[in-house]
């Protein structure tokens, strides 16, 4: 019922033709943990991958995609458990983008879309 972004049609999307596959956890009262998440249902996180050659050879980093998917404009806020020193924003080919450095504030990255947008920030993490 309703339009597509009320009934979660993205999410369910997902859901279907990505389901989450189940791992044995080492120990019983292992504390759950999230790499990523996303303060704002219009924004789904696509990818999740080790820097390439465009990102100047960087080993120590990932790149993390995300679009909005719901025709809006949206700030929202991204939050990862990973250990984060620098990050930015990036071209598809993973070339840092001129003034595209995010603050790290305690929310996480404050990242701004208009009507379907992609963004790709480039995270350097600690060793």
């Amino acid at each position: 019922a309703g339009s597509f972004q009320e009934a979660g049609v993205i999410q369910q999307a997902y859901s279907l033709n990505f389901p989450l596959h189940a791992v044995p956890a080492s120990c019983a009262q292992c504390p759950a943990w999230s790499a990523f998440s996303v303060s704002s249902p219009a924004i789904v996180l696509e990818t999740v991958k080790q820097a390439g050659a465009g990102a100047e050879d960087r080993p120590e980093a990932v790149v993390v995609r995300l679009y909005e998917a719901h025709g809006s404009t949206v700030t929202a806020w991204l939050q990862t458990s990973l250990p984060v020193k620098e990050a930015m924003l990036c071209d598809l080919l993973e070339r840092p983008a001129v003034q595209g450095r995010l603050p790290l504030e305690q929310q996480g990255l404050r990242l701004s879309f208009t009507p379907f947008r992609v963004l790709s920030v480039l995270l350097v993490l600690s060793r």
